[in-house]
């Protein structure tokens, strides 16, 4: 559930600790959503409020920032863009940038959301094929 690492180092760290890949996968998944709703539904506010305080202003313009210099990925193909957009597991995508995003651009809750939990899982897969190999990957599914 940590911003920026999420999903993408959570598989490495389950395989590095001897961790099965379906229990690292199911778990890094449930823990890269869990914060997803949250940030749907209420970073706005907190954003809001934090350019109203002064020493937090300039925190919140820089958040702001981080997912205007992202929004294009997602305006070109709405809910699909926000889709590959987390999937891709590469610094600065994510489940908590594309849910950052899709707040500011007050897209559905629902279909954000949903949207976003495929792509973490498609992340998933991606990451526990690098972390497991193909054969590890292949084993939790026989």
């Amino acid at each position: 559930m940590i911003p920026i690492i999420e999903l993408r180092g959570a598989v490495p760290l389950g395989a590095g600790f001897g961790m099965e890949a379906i229990e690292t996968y199911i778990l890094s998944v449930i823990g890269n959503l869990i914060p997803v709703p949250f940030i749907l539904l209420f970073i706005r506010i907190v954003l809001d409020f934090m350019k109203k305080v002064k020493g937090l202003k300039k925190i919140a313009l820089w958040i702001e920032a981080k997912a205007d210099k992202h929004k294009g990925q997602i305006e070109k193909y709405a809910y699909v863009g926000l889709f590959l957009f987390v999937a891709v597991p590469l610094p600065g995508t994510g489940a908590w940038t594309g849910s950052l995003i899709a707040a500011l651009m007050r897209m559905k809750f629902w279909k954000s959301f949903l949207w976003i939990a495929f792509g973490v899982m498609a992340a998933g897969v991606i990451m526990s094929v690098i972390s497991f190999g193909i054969v590890g990957v292949i084993g939790f599914f026989a």
